[in-house]
């Protein structure tokens, strides 16, 4: 190679140098520049573009600066062609990444202020981000000339063979689309299942879904057995929960008295403790006659199932106090014995 066939190369590697450090320029100063001027405004969706744009942008300027090069250097058309085809493919591909990235952020925005979690757990962001990338690749392979429609076809019957041989993964990828879809269940959601097991929604995955239980062990729970089990989800529709507090007196304790007493109780508690709901009027009701003792049922109301403990507490406390101090007995269980007099007859 002469000297003549390097200065003919000079200009597109200066061009291609130019684009690359031009790229690292605006990453650089640019868009910090523009990530301060966002921060400023009241939407926080520019903020997410800018987040989005910020590691490809240098990439695009590369694909730019090596177009540029390409077409002014000594190259033939063909090449110029085949070096287009592919800039433009893989600047699809960054498109997708972007697209991705910004359209799952979107949602996820979105749905968390509506107060839903349709992006909340990773089954659905996997499953989102998936198919924004497999339409982008398809769009690649387009751009590159490969007929997409057999590639379709073999998909279509390939993917027969493989949803046979991995059935069990299906079953728990289709069945934690239904948890999340149905909102049966949140991220964050206090859960307890049939068998027992309580514990906050962890997360919602392809195979399984993870628990958090009240001793902070992390359970986890294959999906489709998940959806094949009764459960009761106490964070809906309402986080808000009642609970029923039993309360025995003597039976020689003045009813309206007791349940005045009890009624009192309850309604400091539920003003007073900061885990109960302050609007909600507590109600006393006389339920049963006990083998010991005259037994009521206090309903109180809490802000969340986990904190029914600490009402509960305080409620008793102030109650056994508050009962003592009135006289009114709380009776133990104890059991009356009548002995009646035996003998033998005088013969």
């Amino acid at each position: 190679m002469n000297y003549a066939d390097l200065e003919a190369w000079i200009v597109p590697a200066c061009l291609f140098v130019g684009a690359l450090g031009l790229g690292f320029l605006v990453q650089g100063f640019g868009l910090r520049k523009l990530t301060q001027l966002t921060a400023r405004t009241k939407t926080d969706i520019d903020d997410l573009v800018v987040g989005a744009l910020r590691r490809h942008v240098p990439f695009w300027f590369l694909l730019g600066g090596l177009t540029l090069a390409v077409r002014s250097s000594p190259l033939t058309p063909e090449h110029h062609t085949v070096v287009d085809r592919c800039t433009a493919a893989l600047f699809v591909l960054s498109l997708s990444f972007v697209a991705a990235n910004l359209i799952t952020s979107l949602v996820e925005r979105s749905t968390t202020r509506a107060g839903a979690t349709f992006v909340s757990s990773s089954l659905m962001r996997n499953v989102l981000r998936g198919t924004i990338l497999i339409v982008g690749g398809l769009m690649v392979l387009s751009n590159l000339g490969v007929r997409i429609e057999p590639l379709l076809t073999a998909l279509g019957v390939g993917s027969l063979a493989v949803a046979l041989a991995l059935q069990p993964t299906l079953s728990n990828l289709f069945a934690g689309l239904h948890i999340t879809l149905a909102k049966v269940f949140r991220i964050g959601d206090f859960i307890e299942l049939e068998n027992g097991l309580q514990g906050f929604v962890w997360d919602i995955g392809w195979r399984a879904t993870k628990l958090r239980d009240p001793a902070n062990n992390l359970v986890v729970v294959p999906n489709a057995r998940l959806v094949e089990m009764v459960a009761k989800n106490y964070s809906l529709p309402d986080l808000a929960q009642s609970v029923s507090v039993p309360v025995g007196v003597g039976y020689a304790t003045d009813l309206e008295r007791a349940e005045a007493v009890l009624l009192e109780v309850a309604r400091e508690v539920q003003r007073s403790a900061a885990e109960a709901v302050p609007d909600f009027e507590p109600v006393v009701r006389l339920t049963s006659l006990g083998d010991s003792s005259v037994n009521f049922s206090v309903a109180l109301r809490v802000r969340s199932y986990t904190e029914r403990g600490t009402v509960v507490h305080a409620f008793l406390r102030r109650v056994k106090a508050r009962l003592d101090a009135e006289g009114i007995e709380i009776p133990f269980p104890q059991r009356v014995i009548h002995m009646g007099a035996t003998g033998a007859k005088p013969a």
